[in-house]
């Protein structure tokens, strides 16, 4: 979710190289490892009791506290300039598991098909796997898609979330159709991005 190199939050494409490496003991990192530690206590609290509404929406407010956390890291490091390999390594982890802890719970409680969850994580987990495989040819930034993607997604999964009354689940369902769409539109995008990025680096070695 939140872009930890340098100078990406909103350009796509190859960015320059990060700032040097610096101590891995700093803010950024103690809110990645804390959201981290969230997602089990979130996961936990999504399935022990899915039909109460107060436990719901104290399901939801983890789940929003998480989703904060992951916003201010990256504002953070990039304020800051804080570039560490545990950061590029754990704050992607961290967002990935905790969006599909619960896009996977949704489904196990039968509020969300699993074929949405299932091409979702297919999705994020790919192109995760995608970005540090083409570090070699240089870095993948988030674009502007991946932004609205993200935000998109974090709406949905707390209006899910929520023990909303049943006239509104539409506006719910409205908002998971068009992280849907967004999600999967911008994969696409990532990989012929990185397509590009191999294939210039490739011509650029020659």
């Amino acid at each position: 979710m939140a872009d930890r190199t340098a100078g990406g939050a909103l350009g796509g494409g190859a960015v320059d190289q990060p700032a040097p490496e610096t101590t891995p003991w700093n803010i950024p990192n103690a809110l990645t490892a804390f959201r981290i530690l969230l997602v089990p206590v979130f996961a936990w609290m999504l399935l022990a009791h899915p039909e109460d509404a107060g436990w719901r929406l104290a399901t939801a407010a983890v789940f929003t506290l998480a989703i904060l956390t992951d916003s201010l890291d990256g504002h953070l490091a990039r304020r800051h300039n804080i570039i560490t390999k545990f950061g590029k390594l754990a704050d992607p982890i961290a967002d990935k598991a905790l969006t599909g802890m619960a896009f996977i719970g949704l489904s196990i409680v039968g509020e969300l098909w699993w074929w949405v969850t299932i091409l979702i994580l297919v999705r994020e987990w790919g192109i995760t796997v995608m970005r540090f495989v083409v570090l070699r040819y240089g870095v993948m930034a988030a674009g502007r898609g991946g932004k609205v993607k993200t935000v998109l997604q974090s709406i949905a999964l707390i209006l899910f979330l929520l023990p909303l009354p049943g006239w509104s689940l539409g506006v719910a369902w409205v908002v998971m159709a068009l992280a849907f769409l967004v999600t999967m539109v911008t994969g696409v995008d990532y990989v012929r991005e990185a397509l590009k990025l191999r294939r210039d680096a490739t011509a650029d070695s020659r």
